[in-house]
Protein backbone atom coordinates (compact mmCIF):
# COMPACT_ATOMS: atom_id res chain seq x y z
CA UNK A 1 0.00 0.00 0.00
CA UNK A 2 1.40 3.45 -0.66
CA UNK A 3 0.27 6.66 0.76
CA UNK A 4 0.10 10.06 -1.51
CA UNK A 5 1.08 12.96 0.01
CA UNK A 6 2.40 14.85 -2.83
CA UNK A 7 5.43 13.68 -3.21
CA UNK A 8 10.68 13.48 36.48
CA UNK A 9 14.64 13.94 35.17
CA UNK A 10 16.44 10.95 33.94
CA UNK A 11 20.55 10.96 33.02
CA UNK A 12 20.67 11.18 29.69
CA UNK A 13 24.28 9.34 29.02
CA UNK A 14 21.96 6.10 28.62
CA UNK A 15 19.10 4.54 27.80
CA UNK A 16 16.30 5.72 30.10
CA UNK A 17 14.06 2.22 30.38
CA UNK A 18 11.19 2.46 28.56
CA UNK A 19 8.01 0.50 27.18
CA UNK A 20 5.53 1.05 23.85
CA UNK A 21 2.13 -0.24 25.93
CA UNK A 22 -0.73 -0.84 23.73
CA UNK A 23 -4.10 1.50 24.34
CA UNK A 24 -7.39 -0.51 25.18
CA UNK A 25 -9.83 2.58 24.59
CA UNK A 26 -13.14 2.70 24.06
CA UNK A 27 -13.66 4.28 20.52
CA UNK A 28 -10.79 5.65 18.46
CA UNK A 29 -10.64 7.16 15.12
CA UNK A 30 -10.64 5.23 11.61
CA UNK A 31 -7.11 3.65 10.28
CA UNK A 32 -4.99 6.12 8.52
CA UNK A 33 -1.49 7.90 7.59
CA UNK A 34 -0.03 10.92 7.64
CA UNK A 35 -2.76 12.83 9.92
CA UNK A 36 -2.20 15.82 11.35
CA UNK A 37 -2.06 15.79 15.42
CA UNK A 38 -1.30 17.99 18.40
CA UNK A 39 -1.77 18.60 22.22
CA UNK A 40 -4.05 21.50 22.61
CA UNK A 41 -3.37 23.30 25.81
CA UNK A 42 -6.79 24.99 26.08
CA UNK A 43 -9.17 21.52 25.86
CA UNK A 44 -6.15 19.54 27.29
CA UNK A 45 -6.54 16.87 24.88
CA UNK A 46 -4.84 15.70 22.15
CA UNK A 47 -6.33 16.75 18.91
CA UNK A 48 -5.89 14.97 15.53
CA UNK A 49 -7.20 16.10 12.20
CA UNK A 50 -7.72 14.46 8.58
CA UNK A 51 -5.18 11.99 7.13
CA UNK A 52 -5.29 9.44 4.28
CA UNK A 53 -7.05 6.02 4.85
CA UNK A 54 -6.17 4.16 1.14
CA UNK A 55 -9.37 5.49 0.13
CA UNK A 56 -9.85 8.92 0.36
CA UNK A 57 -8.41 12.35 2.17
CA UNK A 58 -10.14 12.91 5.23
CA UNK A 59 -11.54 15.99 7.16
CA UNK A 60 -12.55 13.91 10.71
CA UNK A 61 -11.55 16.01 14.00
CA UNK A 62 -11.05 13.74 16.93
CA UNK A 63 -9.50 14.68 20.56
CA UNK A 64 -7.66 12.23 23.19
CA UNK A 65 -8.47 13.09 27.11
CA UNK A 66 -6.10 10.50 28.51
CA UNK A 67 -8.42 7.83 28.09
CA UNK A 68 -10.62 7.56 24.95
CA UNK A 69 -10.72 9.41 21.73
CA UNK A 70 -13.77 11.28 20.99
CA UNK A 71 -14.99 12.67 17.30
CA UNK A 72 -15.24 16.54 17.87
CA UNK A 73 -18.35 17.35 14.77
CA UNK A 74 -17.86 20.86 13.50
CA UNK A 75 -19.67 23.02 11.40
CA UNK A 76 -16.75 24.29 9.97
CA UNK A 77 -13.81 22.32 8.90
CA UNK A 78 -10.41 22.56 6.95
CA UNK A 79 -10.90 20.31 3.70
CA UNK A 80 -9.90 16.90 3.13
CA UNK A 81 -6.21 16.41 3.12
CA UNK A 82 -3.01 14.50 4.52
CA UNK A 83 0.56 15.73 5.62
CA UNK A 84 -0.02 18.98 6.91
CA UNK A 85 1.71 20.83 9.12
CA UNK A 86 0.07 21.40 12.90
CA UNK A 87 1.61 22.84 16.42
CA UNK A 88 0.03 24.98 19.38
CA UNK A 89 0.54 28.67 19.53
CA UNK A 90 0.61 28.95 23.34
CA UNK A 91 0.55 32.72 23.58
CA UNK A 92 -3.36 32.65 20.70
CA UNK A 93 -4.09 29.53 22.70
CA UNK A 94 -5.20 28.10 18.91
CA UNK A 95 -4.09 25.12 17.52
CA UNK A 96 -2.49 25.87 14.02
CA UNK A 97 -2.54 24.04 11.14
CA UNK A 98 -1.11 24.71 7.24
CA UNK A 99 -1.23 23.48 4.30
CA UNK A 100 -1.04 19.77 2.97
CA UNK A 101 -2.35 17.82 -0.08
CA UNK A 102 -5.62 16.23 -1.26
CA UNK A 103 -4.78 14.36 -3.90
CA UNK A 104 -4.92 16.89 -6.84
CA UNK A 105 -3.80 20.56 -4.84
CA UNK A 106 -0.39 22.07 -2.93
CA UNK A 107 -2.81 23.31 0.04
CA UNK A 108 -1.62 26.71 1.59
CA UNK A 109 -4.67 27.57 3.34
CA UNK A 110 -4.27 28.42 7.33
CA UNK A 111 -6.66 27.17 9.71
CA UNK A 112 -6.98 28.02 13.96
CA UNK A 113 -8.78 25.04 15.98
CA UNK A 114 -10.10 26.89 19.15
CA UNK A 115 -9.94 24.29 21.83
CA UNK A 116 -12.70 26.36 24.11
CA UNK A 117 -15.28 25.72 21.84
CA UNK A 118 -13.85 23.06 19.64
CA UNK A 119 -14.33 25.26 16.42
CA UNK A 120 -12.37 25.84 13.03
CA UNK A 121 -11.45 29.10 11.89
CA UNK A 122 -9.94 29.65 8.20
CA UNK A 123 -7.83 32.30 9.06
CA UNK A 124 -6.98 35.32 6.49
CA UNK A 125 -3.61 36.16 6.44
CA UNK A 126 -2.33 39.12 4.11
CA UNK A 127 1.17 37.09 3.55
CA UNK A 128 0.93 33.59 2.50
CA UNK A 129 3.97 30.96 2.64
CA UNK A 130 3.86 28.99 -0.54
CA UNK A 131 1.31 26.05 -0.61
CA UNK A 132 3.17 22.94 0.30
CA UNK A 133 2.29 19.27 1.78
CA UNK A 134 4.56 18.10 4.76
CA UNK A 135 5.77 21.51 6.00
CA UNK A 136 6.74 21.42 9.97
CA UNK A 137 5.17 23.90 12.12
CA UNK A 138 6.87 24.20 15.86
CA UNK A 139 6.73 26.49 18.82
CA UNK A 140 8.93 29.89 18.44
CA UNK A 141 11.69 29.74 20.83
CA UNK A 142 11.35 33.27 21.72
CA UNK A 143 7.84 34.20 22.02
CA UNK A 144 5.40 30.52 21.71
CA UNK A 145 3.77 31.50 18.43
CA UNK A 146 3.93 29.11 16.03
CA UNK A 147 6.74 29.12 12.81
CA UNK A 148 6.85 26.87 9.78
CA UNK A 149 9.82 26.01 7.94
CA UNK A 150 10.15 23.45 4.27
CA UNK A 151 7.57 21.60 2.72
CA UNK A 152 7.30 20.53 -1.20
CA UNK A 153 5.32 22.65 -3.65
CA UNK A 154 4.95 20.14 -6.29
CA UNK A 155 8.24 21.28 -7.64
CA UNK A 156 10.60 22.44 -5.37
CA UNK A 157 11.07 21.73 -1.53
CA UNK A 158 11.00 24.93 0.18
CA UNK A 159 13.49 26.28 2.87
CA UNK A 160 12.18 29.61 3.87
CA UNK A 161 11.24 30.06 7.74
CA UNK A 162 7.96 31.77 8.59
CA UNK A 163 6.27 33.01 11.53
CA UNK A 164 2.74 33.28 12.46
CA UNK A 165 2.00 36.24 14.42
CA UNK A 166 -1.56 35.19 15.32
CA UNK A 167 -2.96 36.95 12.31
CA UNK A 168 -0.31 36.92 9.24
CA UNK A 169 2.35 35.21 8.23
CA UNK A 170 5.86 36.77 8.30
CA UNK A 171 9.01 35.24 6.51
CA UNK A 172 11.84 35.59 9.78
CA UNK A 173 15.08 36.20 7.52
CA UNK A 174 17.91 34.16 8.75
CA UNK A 175 21.51 34.07 8.24
CA UNK A 176 22.01 30.71 7.61
CA UNK A 177 19.58 28.05 6.83
CA UNK A 178 18.57 24.31 6.59
CA UNK A 179 18.68 22.91 2.96
CA UNK A 180 15.64 23.00 1.49
CA UNK A 181 13.20 19.52 2.51
CA UNK A 182 9.47 18.26 3.61
CA UNK A 183 8.75 15.30 5.78
CA UNK A 184 11.04 16.12 8.44
CA UNK A 185 10.81 16.70 12.29
CA UNK A 186 10.92 20.06 13.85
CA UNK A 187 10.55 20.46 17.66
CA UNK A 188 10.88 22.70 20.52
CA UNK A 189 13.19 21.52 22.94
CA UNK A 190 12.07 23.92 26.39
CA UNK A 191 14.87 22.43 28.35
CA UNK A 192 17.68 23.65 25.56
CA UNK A 193 15.37 27.01 24.37
CA UNK A 194 15.67 25.95 20.74
CA UNK A 195 13.86 23.91 18.03
CA UNK A 196 15.67 20.61 16.67
CA UNK A 197 15.41 19.92 13.23
CA UNK A 198 16.34 16.26 11.37
CA UNK A 199 15.93 14.86 8.49
CA UNK A 200 13.25 15.06 5.60
CA UNK A 201 13.05 14.16 1.79
CA UNK A 202 15.01 17.44 -0.30
CA UNK A 203 17.73 17.19 -3.25
CA UNK A 204 20.48 17.98 -1.50
CA UNK A 205 21.10 15.86 1.81
CA UNK A 206 18.50 16.27 4.22
CA UNK A 207 19.97 13.87 6.60
CA UNK A 208 21.74 16.44 9.30
CA UNK A 209 20.71 18.13 12.37
CA UNK A 210 20.01 21.33 13.41
CA UNK A 211 18.82 23.72 16.06
CA UNK A 212 16.53 27.03 16.04
CA UNK A 213 16.80 29.54 18.82
CA UNK A 214 14.19 31.81 17.29
CA UNK A 215 16.72 34.29 15.31
CA UNK A 216 18.62 31.74 13.33
CA UNK A 217 19.68 27.86 12.67
CA UNK A 218 22.92 26.48 13.66
CA UNK A 219 23.71 22.86 12.35
CA UNK A 220 24.32 20.27 14.95
CA UNK A 221 27.20 17.98 14.62
CA UNK A 222 26.44 15.31 16.59
CA UNK A 223 28.22 11.45 17.25
CA UNK A 224 25.13 9.21 16.49
CA UNK A 225 22.63 10.32 13.59
CA UNK A 226 19.36 8.25 13.45
CA UNK A 227 18.44 5.77 10.95
CA UNK A 228 14.69 6.69 10.32
CA UNK A 229 14.37 9.79 8.67
CA UNK A 230 11.54 10.69 6.88
CA UNK A 231 7.48 10.50 7.37
CA UNK A 232 8.28 10.03 11.02
CA UNK A 233 6.34 10.78 13.92
CA UNK A 234 8.21 13.42 16.40
CA UNK A 235 7.34 15.35 20.00
CA UNK A 236 8.46 16.69 23.04
CA UNK A 237 8.07 14.35 26.10
CA UNK A 238 8.05 16.18 29.01
CA UNK A 239 8.33 12.77 31.12
CA UNK A 240 11.85 12.23 29.69
CA UNK A 241 12.67 15.87 28.95
CA UNK A 242 13.58 15.14 25.53
CA UNK A 243 12.37 15.56 22.26
CA UNK A 244 10.86 11.49 20.54
CA UNK A 245 11.40 10.67 17.07
CA UNK A 246 9.83 7.36 16.24
CA UNK A 247 8.67 5.17 12.66
CA UNK A 248 9.68 6.40 9.40
CA UNK A 249 12.00 5.16 6.31
CA UNK A 250 14.95 4.66 5.80
CA UNK A 251 15.86 1.92 8.72
CA UNK A 252 16.40 -1.50 9.12
CA UNK A 253 13.63 -1.82 11.52
CA UNK A 254 11.39 1.58 11.46
CA UNK A 255 10.01 0.60 14.82
CA UNK A 256 13.00 2.66 16.46
CA UNK A 257 12.62 5.29 19.05
CA UNK A 258 15.33 7.99 18.82
CA UNK A 259 15.64 11.12 21.41
CA UNK A 260 17.69 13.87 21.18
CA UNK A 261 20.18 14.63 24.23
CA UNK A 262 20.81 18.73 23.12
CA UNK A 263 23.54 17.55 21.51
CA UNK A 264 23.55 13.92 20.63
CA UNK A 265 20.89 11.16 18.94
CA UNK A 266 20.28 8.24 22.01
CA UNK A 267 18.39 5.06 20.59
CA UNK A 268 16.14 3.95 23.05
CA UNK A 269 15.58 -0.22 23.71
CA UNK A 270 12.57 -0.60 25.15
CA UNK A 271 11.55 -4.14 25.32
CA UNK A 272 7.93 -3.20 23.90
CA UNK A 273 7.35 -2.22 20.64
CA UNK A 274 4.33 -1.87 18.24
CA UNK A 275 4.84 -2.81 14.45
CA UNK A 276 6.76 -0.85 12.59
CA UNK A 277 5.23 2.40 10.98
CA UNK A 278 5.32 5.44 8.56
CA UNK A 279 3.08 8.32 8.54
CA UNK A 280 2.13 8.07 12.14
CA UNK A 281 0.73 10.79 14.89
CA UNK A 282 2.41 10.95 17.62
CA UNK A 283 1.94 13.53 20.59
CA UNK A 284 2.46 14.19 24.30
CA UNK A 285 -0.42 14.91 26.50
CA UNK A 286 0.47 16.95 29.25
CA UNK A 287 -3.03 16.93 31.38
CA UNK A 288 -2.16 12.68 31.55
CA UNK A 289 1.30 12.45 31.25
CA UNK A 290 1.60 10.41 28.37
CA UNK A 291 3.75 10.20 25.09
CA UNK A 292 0.92 8.98 22.53
CA UNK A 293 1.24 7.28 19.06
CA UNK A 294 -2.06 6.68 17.08
CA UNK A 295 -1.96 5.39 13.50
CA UNK A 296 0.18 5.30 10.27
CA UNK A 297 0.97 2.60 8.38
CA UNK A 298 3.63 -0.31 6.52
CA UNK A 299 3.74 -1.87 3.41
CA UNK A 300 0.20 -3.75 3.83
CA UNK A 301 -1.37 -2.40 7.23
CA UNK A 302 -3.46 0.58 7.92
CA UNK A 303 -3.01 1.23 11.93
CA UNK A 304 -5.92 2.36 14.16
CA UNK A 305 -4.25 1.61 17.45
CA UNK A 306 -3.58 4.01 20.20
CA UNK A 307 0.16 3.56 21.73
CA UNK A 308 1.69 4.91 24.83
CA UNK A 309 5.32 4.92 25.95
CA UNK A 310 5.90 4.57 29.34
CA UNK A 311 8.75 4.39 31.95
CA UNK A 312 9.69 0.88 33.22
Amino acid sequence: MTLLFGLTSFSFAQDPSTNWLKMNPAAWPTGRGAMAMVYDGVSQKIILFGGYDATSYLNDTWAWDGTTWTQIVTANAPSPRAASGIAFDRVAGKVVLFGGYDGTNYLGDTWLFDGSNNTWTQANPNTVPTAVTLPMLFNDPLNGHVDQFGGFDGFLYQDITWRWSGNNWIEVHTATSPYARGAGTAVYDPVHKNVVLWGGLGDLNPLNTWTFDGTNWTEQFPVTRPDITYYLGSTYDSALQQVIITGGFDSSNFSETWVWTGSDWLKLTPQINPPGRVSLGLAYDEASQQLIMFGGQNATTLFNGTWKLAKR
